[in-house]
């Protein structure tokens, strides 16, 4: 299966530099690039099929941690908005896991989506993970589990949505909540999101939308899984220099291994 068998190349014709324009403008200005019904109906089938055979071998874990991803601060109360804790549970199959003829590893590795996305992101530069298990990953959520609140601590994040629950696993964002690089963490916007106070953006996305969103510093979470059908969802990560690993201690806690290896 070739490029163009996985993405009608006419409707987004990801070589072309005025469309890469197009979505880097969109995405500068909103936070997030959404394009709907990016992967063909074929490719997409051989997606699901491809997650579904693959879940048994998923590593499902449970972690609570704070919105901003980092360590509790004893100098601070425990219902500081940095302190307070939300849940992030889900199950995950990495790279290793995702076949050589896999329509996933066709797309991540085609250069001209490659080209696509820097030209979307910006970033001059764009390389798969070093360390076997963090360049393609597929998500699950099965009923009752979420993502919880947070900001990203990459600059952007790239998903596909290979399969949607029947309810909830909404995808729930403000963009620009905090300014990172400016060390404005905006604390109480965050306490007024977690109390309630402020309602979220909602992002709308059916199977085989592919989605660019920038959550350094635009808080977002996936809302639970309300109904028996799995939520399922490729990432495709990449990073500007090579040779970066995913530390060994974020693969054990995410991925519950080190490497092929240990599998």
């Amino acid at each position: 299966m070739d490029l163009a068998e996985i993405i009608d190349l006419e409707r987004f014709p990801l070589s072309d530099p005025a469309f890469g324009a197009d979505c880097n403008a969109t995405l500068d200005r909103d936070g997030v690039l959404v394009l709907p019904d990016f992967i063909r109906p074929d490719a997409l089938r051989r997606m699901q099929d491809e997650a579904e055979a693959g879940q048994p071998q998923a590593y499902f874990c449970a972690q609570d941690h704070s919105v901003y991803l980092t360590p509790p601060d004893p100098d601070l109360p425990r219902d500081h908005p940095a302190n307070r804790r939300v849940v992030s549970s889900k199950g995950c199959i990495c790279d290793d896991v995702i076949a050589q003829t896999s329509p996933l590893r066709t797309l991540y590795d085609a250069p001209d989506f490659r080209g696509f996305v820097k030209a979307t992101t910006g970033e001059t530069d764009l390389h798969p993970y070093a360390d076997p298990l963090s360049s393609i990953n597929i998500h699950y959520a099965e009923r009752g589990q979420e993502l919880g609140w947070h900001f990203d601590n990459s600059s952007f994040a790239i998903t596909l949505l290979i399969q949607k629950p029947e309810a909830g696993s909404r995808f729930e964002y403000i963009k620009d909540l905090r300014n990172a690089d400016a060390g404005e963490m905006n604390y109480e916007g965050v306490r007024a999101l977690l109390d309630g106070e402020v309602a979220p953006d909602v992002l709308q996305m059916e199977p085989g939308t592919l989605v660019l969103f920038r959550g350094r510093n635009s808080i977002h979470r996936v809302s639970p899984n309300e109904s028996d059908r799995t939520r399922m969802l490729a990432v495709l990560a990449y990073n500007s220099k090579p040779g970066v690993e995913l530390s060994e201690s974020a693969r054990m806690t995410f991925y519950g291994r080190l490497g092929t290896e240990s599998a």
